[in-house]
This record gives structure tokens, sequence and C-alpha cells, in this order.
């Protein structure tokens, strides 16, 4: 396939390594993403060759253990990644997000102690959103009460990505009508709800955990606010990016080898394919622009940060399942059969959308902004 323009929003040469290295474990990872999505396995040894290879740490700062790696390379390779296997790409994303939050919110004890254990492969999960708390989920609507040692959680928390091999929770919870945040440990007082038979991203096994009278330790509250980045807002739009390139090259792979029998040409020189390929093309190219924009923000430590990683998730999740739709019109009847990546590219995308914040929240945010007098 046609290969886009060098970008402004390039990976810093110094960090191409890793791009490199992403790409090399890409490569493997993509040789067995239909076998877990068929299966809705946990790409476990995905997960472990991602820490191995040092990611886990990268985008940490050095007192913290990490490279200080830019927020611009970390699009590149999540973005490498999601084409692979999404799935895993979501895991490891959501695992960063609630390691590198811990290590950032909580104080200098607890950071060490988080950063100490997530290099040590420990694996984190976040446990934040509540059933009926829809996109809300950095505000919970679930009290904890006081006790002795901290606090007492009965609830539930679902889509919680990766939790059956999650060592420490990100969890949330009121305290004094406050949301406070809180770095947890399983135990038995936990049970996960296997309810996860979802259309797309199968192996991400974001299953449903209640909290049964479950501790949250008040010394493991998070304590600090913090202006530094993290993963998961910065990473959403680079998944859905992912799943639309690996769409668009199944795309390209069948229309260049399908022959009209009519007419002995392949199905790619329908003037038709042409153009729609061509205009998904385009949005695909500006949707990567836009999150590449974002993540350059993000090193700038720019406020502009959020309001562009909402812009940036919801056209990638646009132009996601636009070219997913694309591959299936094209695909026609083959695209439908197990064997066909396009009908697997197009489950994934429906995803990044209902994601927090979904496609219709990010509208309603920007367009309240827009329109605010």
């Amino acid at each position: 396939m046609r290969s886009a323009p060098p970008s402004p929003l390039a990976p810093p040469a110094a960090e191409l390594s890793w791009l490199d290295l992403a790409e090399s474990l890409a490569e493997e990872f993509a040789r067995h993403a239909a076998r877990l999505d068929e299966t809705a396995e946990l790409p476990s040894d995905n997960l472990r060759r991602l820490h191995e290879a040092g990611f886990d740490t990268a985008w940490l700062p050095a007192e913290h253990g990490g490279q200080g790696l830019s927020w611009v390379t970390f699009g590149a390779v999540l973005t490498t990644l999601a084409r692979a296997c999404p799935s895993t790409a979501t895991i490891w994303l959501m695992h960063l997000g609630a390691a590198y939050g811990l290590v950032h919110m909580s104080d200098d004890a607890n950071s060490r102690f988080f950063a100490a254990e997530l290099a040590a492969g420990k694996r984190f999960a976040n446990a934040l959103s509540e059933p009926t708390g829809g996109n809300l989920f950095l505000l919970p609507s679930q009290a904890a009460r006081p006790v002795a040692d901290g606090f007492v959680l009965d609830g539930a928390k679902r889509f919680v990505s990766g939790c059956e091999a999650a060592d420490y929770l990100l969890v949330n919870a009121l305290v004094d009508d406050v949301p406070a945040f809180f770095g947890i440990t399983p135990d038995d007082t936990l049970t996960l709800v296997p309810i996860w038979d979802s259309v797309g991203l199968r192996a991400t096994r974001s299953q449903l955990i209640t909290f049964n009278s479950t501790l949250l330790p008040a010394g493991r509250r998070c304590v600090r606010l913090t202006d530094e980045p993290n993963p998961i807002p910065v990473g959403l739009p680079f998944l859905s990016l992912g799943v639309a390139e690996a769409a668009l090259e199944a795309l390209r792979a069948h229309a260049t080898s399908r022959i009209i029998p009519t007419t002995g040409e392949p199905l790619a020189g329908m003037q038709w394919v042409q153009f729609a390929t061509a205009t998904e093309y385009v949005k695909l190219r500006a949707a990567t622009l836009l999150a590449g924009q974002t993540a350059w923000l993000a090193d700038q430590r720019s406020p502009l940060t959020n309001p562009s990683s909402l812009e940036a998730k919801l056209l990638a999740n646009e132009v996601a399942k636009d070219v997913a739709a694309l591959g299936v019109k094209v695909g026609g009847g083959s695209g439908f059969l197990r064997s066909s990546p396009i009908q697997r590219h197009f489950r994934d995308a429906q995803a990044g959308a209902l994601m927090a914040y979904s496609a219709e929240v990010c509208q309603a945010e920007i367009g309240k902004g827009l329109l605010a007098p």
C-alpha cells in the first residue's frame, strides 16, 4: 500500500529504535491475533514480551526508573501494536494508564513502590467505570464508608481489561462526597463476573468486578494532583488508528487479489472502489495527524492536550468504523467468513467509539466548547 509522506510529528530520531522493536514484536503478535480473537484468550505472552522489551517503564521519567520517551513515540508504538493485535494494545494501554496514574498521583513512598512493581513485571488494571456511571469513569457515584484502616467499598466496576491477571487495581470511590483514588491489591472480597462475550476486542477479557466490603487502604490513597500526561487519553486515538490501518490493508489485499469473472480484472480496478478507498485513506491521514498533534501537546505539557485528545479520539473512532465498513462492502460475502480478517477488523473497530469518553460524549464536550457564549 502507498506510504504516507513523512510527518512533522514523527518520533525523535533517537527513539526510532523503540519503534523498530515494536514493529518486530508486532509481526509475531499479528500471527496470533485471529486465534486470540476466536478463543477470547488473554494475550499473556504478548504482554510479557512487551514488558521484557522494556516498554512498560519506557515512558516513566528517569526518577522513576524510566526512559522518559516522548508521547509522539508512544503514539507510533501503540498504533503499530494495535494494527497487529488491538486486544494486546488495549490491555497494555490500560495497564500503563493504571500504573502511571498510581506512580504520579501517590505520595513518594507509594510512587517508588508502584514504579518498582511495574519494573518487576507486575500487572495493573483500571477499575473505574461503574455499571450505572456511563462515561463518567472519573466521577464515581459509589461511596466508600470509613473504617479504622481506610474505607470500605461495596459496589461494582465494569470493563476492567486484563483484570484476571492484575496484581494491582486503580479504584475510585466517593469519600466525603469527593472522588478519591486508591491502589489496591485484589483479594477474596473481589468477585469477577464472567460476562465478557463481546463483538470485538475479545481477548481483552474486560470483565465486571464486584466489591464486597473491600478495603481501600488509607495508606494507598492517591494524594497528589499531577500535570503529567496519562497514557490513556493520549493513547486512545492511536488504538483506533491501528485498527483502521489494519482494515485498510485487508481491503487493499482483497481488492487487488479478487478477480472479477466477467472482466478478468481485479476488483481494485473498479472506479467506485478507488474513489471510496481514496476518501477513507485521506480521512485516516487527517486522523493520524490530529492524534500526532495531541501527542506533541502532551510532550509540551500543554493544557490543550485533553481538549485535543477528545477531538483526536472522536475522529479516529469514526474513521476506524468507516474504513472497516468499506472493507466489508468491498469484501462482499467472503469478508464475512471466519478466515477473513475483514470481519474481525469490522468488529474491533466498533469498540473505540464506545470506550470512555464515547464518541457522543466527545461530541457533546467539543460542541459545548465551540458554542459557549
